[in-house]
């Protein structure tokens, strides 16, 4: 079954591109969280065809950061990132004063790991940096797709989840009680995807709960790692 779950996930490469595009709208969608519209011809071949994608926010030269397209329109030339803001950080500085008429530049993505929506259920978890792809993916599903949601913090709390699938949706309040909630989790029978993102130390300890202790198949999952506290411009897939 394992080789069968991961001859099902198709990874496809995408031509890399930098792409100098205008902001076109701020939206603070909730505490420390901020949906960026930005616009460019050079995003009529734009391509992200899954929903944990990433560009990389060229903030420098020297300073770049991974970031989920959230949607985007070949049409209209415009892509939308949502930035969850830390405390401190290049990237969240930016966004914070960002405003209609800035310039900014994006790489990417470099590839994407297409996954299949027909899995018979479906785990999206994570903190604030998960939010981008889980609200993604929950647009993209079908209707018959199953999915337990379980998110963490103030930006969760304030955010809509919208979907035509047929979703359970549990916000906690930190990455503690999160974590404590996938340990206890039991995992639908049949074959499933489990999807994590969120801090470094967070992110090893969902892995271990996932694949050591509950046994699921890795090749039916991805746990990332999206930030690390302490680091800057950390990503790593667990």
């Amino acid at each position: 079954m394992g080789q069968m779950m991961a001859n099902r996930i198709q990874r496809v490469r995408h031509e890399l591109k930098r792409r100098e595009l205008e902001v076109v709208k701020v939206r603070h969608l909730a505490p420390n969280y901020v949906s960026v519209t930005f616009k460019g011809e050079t995003l009529h071949d734009f391509v992200s065809a899954s929903y944990d994608d990433h560009v990389k926010f060229l903030i420098s030269d020297e300073d770049r950061r991974d970031f989920t397209p959230r949607s985007y329109n070949n049409e209209t030339c415009e892509l939308v990132v949502e930035f969850a803001l830390h405390a401190t950080g290049a990237a969240s500085d930016w966004a914070r004063q960002a405003t209609p008429g800035q310039i900014a530049v994006f790489g990417g993505p470099r590839g994407s790991m297409i996954i299949p929506m027909d899995y018979a259920w479906h785990v999206l978890a994570g903190d604030a940096t998960a939010l981008p792809a889980i609200r993604r993916r929950l647009e993209e599903l079908p209707a018959d797709a199953k999915v337990q949601v379980l998110v963490s913090g103030e930006e969760a709390a304030a955010l809509s989840f919208d979907s035509a699938a047929q979703v359970q949706l549990q916000r906690y309040a930190d990455s503690a009680a999160l974590l404590a909630a996938i340990r206890a989790l039991a995992l639908p029978a049949g074959e499933g995807f489990f999807w994590f993102a969120g801090e470094a130390s967070v992110a090893a300890q969902v892995r271990d709960a996932v694949f050591v202790d509950k046994g699921h198949p890795r090749e039916a999952a991805r746990i990332s790692a999206y930030w690390k506290q302490g680091a800057s411009g950390h990503h790593e897939d667990l």
